[in-house]
């Protein structure tokens, strides 16, 4: 099992292509330039199963629509967070971008903690909140790796001055659910390269003075 990693949009947000070796994959956060992304799927062979959203900040669901209509494969969200999808000023589009981003309602609601089956992949889903009310982490034991989105960085953390933030929350959310997690387990940040949960333990500034 195999990840790449995708830069989109004028944020550059990470869309990450999780890979299984009879050649399926998820589709995480994919939020911008849908048809590199599926320029990007097509010319590796791969089948997408579905799209998993880390949480609906428009910068992580503007290629949604784009994915799902190309391969008919449902979208995962959080509940909290399901009217964020059609509403630009809940995600943030009309007040950053000054354009309404929204895409059509999720297929499935993610509520509490649990263990996805999707195809040949198995994935526990963590609740994280604190960047925004509805964010998950994915961890996928097989692959060493877990999804997180905007809530933990190389040497930072999300940002928490958004509506439905909070610093606390989300400093609580790290160390319950990622931290817990084998040091090298690979953190597929939103932004930015790749980390490891040993070396945000040891040296980030966030997370020491907790």
């Amino acid at each position: 099992m195999k990840w790449n990693r995708i830069p989109l949009g004028p944020l550059q947000t990470n869309a990450y292509v999780l890979v299984h070796e009879d050649q399926t994959c998820l589709v995480f956060d994919p939020g911008d330039e849908g048809e590199k992304l599926i320029e990007y799927i097509t010319a590796n062979g791969w089948t997408p199963l579905a799209v998993l959203l880390t949480h609906a900040h428009f910068d992580h669901i503007g290629a949604v629509d784009d994915i799902r209509k190309r391969w008919s494969i449902p979208v995962y969200v959080h509940k909290q967070e399901q009217h964020w999808l059609t509403d630009p000023m809940k995600n943030g589009s009309l007040l950053f971008m000054r354009e309404a981003i929204t895409v059509n309602e999720a297929d499935v609601l993610l509520e509490g903690e649990q263990t996805l089956t999707i195809g040949a992949f198995s994935l526990q889903v963590f609740e994280t909140p604190g960047h925004s009310p509805g964010s998950v982490s994915y961890y996928v034991e097989k692959a060493h790796a877990v999804v997180s989105g905007d809530v933990l960085f190389l040497g930072s953390i999300g940002r928490t001055d958004l509506p439905g933030g909070d610093y606390e929350q989300l400093l609580q959310s790290i160390h319950r659910h990622l931290l817990v997690l084998p040091e090298e387990t690979v953190v597929l940040c939103g932004h930015g390269p790749e980390t490891t949960i040993g070396a945000e333990m040891d040296t980030n500034p966030f997370l020491n003075r907790f």
